[in-house]
């Protein structure tokens, strides 16, 4: 009676992993076919010619500006009078 029963269970657990196996090959197949199907299927994508790069336009230089020296040295000439007490 042990046996029987053992053989068929081994005899339903081997149907079903053979089930299984054979419908994730059907998916796996499925899944190729369409996924082919869809890139012949699809439009090119229209060619776009890239935009040029913005030109940043040129700063005043900073070290000709009169009002940033002027502005700096105010402030090294209070961060030297602190010092100096």
């Amino acid at each position: 009676m042990t046996e029987s029963l053992m053989s068929q269970a081994v005899g339903l657990m081997i149907a079903g992993m053979g089930f299984v196996f054979v419908f994730l090959v059907i998916l796996i197949g499925a899944t190729t076919v369409m996924s082919r199907l869809a890139v012949k299927l699809e439009p090119p994508a229209p060619v776009v010619p890239p935009a040029p790069a913005p030109v940043a336009p040129q700063a005043a230089s900073p070290m000709n500006d009169p009002r940033l020296m002027a502005v700096i040295s105010a402030a090294v000439a209070k961060y030297r009078s602190h010092q100096k007490k």
